[in-house]
């Protein structure tokens, strides 16, 4: 797994310059770094969805869409799980005693929006599976120097919270490394395309909220990122 520690350690280091950075950021101009960031994530986010939703007909040459209804599916059942748990009740109450502890704030937004980030889309499962497998590093290390830049700039304007997201993602990437040669036979193409699909999407909802100032449950449609794989294998499960 040296691909996903090399990963982790991007994130610390440019959280770190991030925070010191924040330092000498005037408000008013955080305050505009973080709207013009929200469009960058929000551009991101509908980027992936398209990437993940849209083909070419090699017979035809026209385009088309697919999984629509499942992104539908996963976003509402997974909002309705997610409501249902109160998540982000959860998350914000384990946020304020951190924050008690270390005498700082915004623990909460920087550590569920760099997660979310970090972990969606297809360069962390493809990058991790041939760390695991064939010991090649190559899609971690370039998803290390991408995550490194972006968590520079997350940490500048969300705070410490950012350089915790370093911690799922060692675990998540870590864990398919590690067990490559077990899980590798039952990750297809289509179920990456799926989850990177319903991750994406959420990512749109980060840039809505940083855009807009809304206040969007995030954590609350962390349950959607499930659906597609079960929707995957209950699918595969009955075609059989």
């Amino acid at each position: 797994m040296t691909g996903t520690l090399i990963n982790v350690g991007g994130i610390l280091a440019g959280s770190l310059i991030g925070l010191l950075l924040k330092r000498g950021i005037p408000e008013h101009i955080s305050g505009a770094i973080l709207k013009v960031q929200g469009l960058v994530v929000l551009i991101i986010g509908l980027n992936g969805v398209l990437t993940a939703m849209l083909y070419v007909d090699p017979v035809t040459g026209r385009l088309h869409d697919r999984g629509a209804l499942i992104l539908l599916i996963s976003l509402v059942v997974g909002c309705a799980i997610g409501e249902a748990l109160k998540i982000d009740d959860h998350v914000n109450g384990i946020s304020d005693r951190i924050e008690r502890r270390l005498g700082a704030g915004s623990f909460s937004k920087g550590f569920v929006s760099a997660t979310l980030i970090f972990v969606v889309g297809a360069m962390g499962i493809v990058g991790a599976l041939n760390d695991g497998l064939v010991g090649d590093s190559n899609v971690l290390i370039t998803k290390a120097i991408i995550d490194g830049i972006t968590s520079i700039i997350l940490a500048s304007s969300l705070g410490f919270g950012v350089i915790f997201a370093a911690i799922p993602v060692l675990i998540y990437q870590g864990s398919i490394s590690l067990l490559a040669g077990v899980i590798s036979p039952y990750i297809s193409d289509d179920l990456i395309r799926m989850f990177s699909m319903v991750g994406y999407a959420l990512v749109m909802v980060l840039g809505i909220n940083f855009l807009l100032h809304t206040k969007i449950k995030v954590a609350n449609l962390l349950p959607a990122l499930v659906i597609p794989i079960i929707w995957y294998y209950v699918s595969a499960a009955i075609a059989v």
